[in-house]
């Protein structure tokens, strides 16, 4: 059984092959030309996905195929060269030209996960006894679409964190933002560094006071945790055994990439047809 429906792997696997052409067969610099055959980009690719979503090591994912180092080797390729984040920009590049992304209200908030192996990622985490946890921390538009996210400790409080989320939903987004964009926010960001953040930024602050019950001002940042929610779906995001920053980013933003879209093609069933659309309203 695949990791993922046809519907969502195969948009994935043609923007990414497009970014990362096929090399030769055998290698070139080879004196004799006798090299062993090169294993397929697409074999490695359906591999990694498999490790992002049932979250297994690289050897229980491993086949005859494809071996652990082939995959180790080639996802240092991919995410040296920020492949993870170029497939999450032009899922949001369509996602905008055919549903519209809402940025005139935008979310932010942090999710903490396990690290078990520690890593650049990983720190001391407060819920859960003090063993090893990831931060995420993710922006969103108004309907819950990942924009961008950074990673840290998860004993990092989760305003400092507010800049640098921003800065990767502006380098995904190219600097697209409106005029008027509003920050909603829980109390966790009630301070004034984040509010003189949004000021620096040009956005409105719609910020949740301390001392008052989430459900009487829970406002319009709901869909953010929604959206991490969609994100601890994946096996390799809620607990990640990789160690090295580069890695981890390359499989928080190949996520956020196949969360895109998936809700690119349920909000599009009602609006479009095309002769592969899927039968079912529920893509796992």
């Amino acid at each position: 059984m695949p990791a993922l429906p046809s519907s969502l792997f195969e948009p994935v696997w043609v923007q990414f092959a497009a970014l990362w052409p096929e090399q030769p067969e055998f290698d070139p610099s080879h004196p004799l030309g006798c090299h062993r055959r090169r294993i397929p980009d697409r074999v490695v690719f359906e591999h990694v996905i498999a490790a992002l979503v049932h979250g297994s090591g690289y050897e229980r994912v491993a086949s005859d195929a494809c071996s652990d180092r082939t995959i180790r080797r080639r996802l240092r390729l991919w995410a040296d060269a920020g492949l993870g984040e170029q497939v999450h920009e032009l899922a949001l590049d369509a996602y905008d030209r055919m549903i519209g992304l809402d940025l005139t209200d935008v979310s932010a908030d942090g999710a903490i996960t396990k690290a078990p192996c520690g890593g650049d990622r990983a720190g001391r985490s407060p819920v859960d006894r003090g063993k090893g946890g990831m931060k995420r921390s993710t922006g969103v538009d108004g309907y819950g679409i990942p924009l961008g996210m950074t990673g840290a400790g998860a004993n990092r409080h989760d305003s400092p964190l507010l800049r640098d989320t921003f800065e990767a939903c502006s380098t995904q987004l190219r600097h697209r933002w409106p005029e008027q964009v509003t920050a909603h926010l829980d109390r966790g960001y009630d301070n004034n560094r984040c509010r003189d953040l949004l000021d620096e930024l040009g956005f409105d602050a719609q910020i949740a006071r301390k001392g008052i019950p989430a459900p009487i001002q829970i406002g319009k940042r709901w869909v953010v945790e929604r959206t991490n929610s969609w994100m601890n779906s994946f096996g390799k995001i809620r607990r990640c055994t990789d160690r090295d920053a580069t890695i981890v980013d390359f499989y928080l933003y190949l996520a956020a990439a196949i969360v895109t879209i998936r809700q690119l093609i349920q909000r599009a069933r009602t609006l479009y047809r095309w002769d592969t659309r899927p039968t079912t309203r529920r893509l796992k």
